[in-house]
């Protein structure tokens, strides 16, 4: 039976040890996620979703409890998907990251660049390196994303990480200009096994700020996805870093209760008909990226059948 949603995103630390010029800093109360919420959230989310991302911001692999938590995901059988900058990764973490229940592994490699320059990767790539050959012998079903989203336009690779791609090139025995990037026709390239590439180019995170970009457009927010902060917050969108639509929160209410509020359903039903009903929405600069992929409208019939089977065994 499928699923209501392909991913919910349980962000179990908004804390980061570094601070990309591409990501914004978060403005809430830095914390981590307590293990009695992080098991409430596991147990109601896991029979929604087709995976957990244990991500929103801040860097996961910084979490005290990950090893827990994993656990935690194991015993619900949800699979898990988690980001990483990939800074942090030792022997501890690499056994961590390669329990059966974790699906994929995403590093950002752009990160490095972002934070250190120039400076040589080779000590940074090579833990990556390690990790992924461990997994290619012992987990060759974990999917590994080598993220590099640092294209200037749909078809140009940044020159800035010009000594990443050499040393990655090297590494796995491949030409970068062999994979004909383009992303009008798609952002992820198998290299070997089960490890990708995965080009995009930057984006503008949603502000409450920026100006009114329209009323009209659609998204995927409460349809494939939805996230939860640290705190318990529930928001409708993995991009809604300060909770400005915010609908609830887990530690005090079911999920179930959060997804059937007026809130949500009013965001639902616009986007099922081409409206953004939420200010955030209106200025979000991303949702352009889904202008040509107009939904089907849905009824308020149709809709209510949808949540209905939220509560469904």
């Amino acid at each position: 039976m499928s699923k209501r949603f392909k991913r919910i995103h349980i962000e179990i630390s908004n804390v980061c040890n570094l601070q990309c010029n591409f990501c914004p800093e978060v403005l809430r109360q830095k914390t981590v996620m307590q293990e009695p919420l992080f098991r409430k959230i596991v147990a109601q989310a896991a029979p929604l979703a087709d995976e957990l991302s244990l991500h929103l911001m801040g860097e996961p692999l910084g979490h005290p409890n990950l090893s827990a938590f994993i656990d935690i995901c194991a015993g619900s059988n949800a699979p898990v998907n988690l980001t990483t900058n990939g800074t942090l990764l030792d022997a501890a973490r690499t056994e961590v990251l390669l329990h059966r229940t974790v699906r994929q592994v995403n590093f950002s490699l752009h990160s490095f660049e972002a934070n250190f320059g120039e400076r040589d990767v080779t000590g940074y790539l090579r833990k990556i390196f390690a990790f992924t050959h461990a997994a290619f012998e012992r987990r060759p079903d974990l999917y590994i994303n080598f993220r590099l989203w640092d294209l200037t336009s749909p078809n140009e690779l940044s020159p800035t990480n010009a000594k990443m791609r050499a040393a990655i090139s090297d590494e796995f025995k491949f030409s970068f200009d062999d994979l004909n990037i383009d992303l009008r026709r798609r952002k992820s390239f198998r290299i070997l096994n089960r490890l990708y590439l995965h080009f995009d180019s930057r984006f503008e995170w949603p502000s409450p700020d920026a100006p009114i970009r329209s009323s009209s457009g659609t998204c995927h927010a409460l349809s494939s996805h939805f996230g939860i902060h640290a705190d318990g917050t529930v928001v409708a969108c993995c991009l809604d870093k300060e909770a400005n639509l915010a609908l609830g929160n887990a530690e005090t209410q079911s999920l179930e209760a959060i997804l059937m509020s007026p809130r949500a359903q009013s965001i639902v039903m616009g986007f099922a008909n081409n409206q953004c009903v939420e200010a955030l929405c209106q200025r979000c600069d991303y949702i352009k990226r889904f202008d040509q992929k107009k939904p089907r409208a849905r009824s308020e019939a149709q809709f209510a059948h949808a949540l209905n089977s939220l509560s469904q065994p």
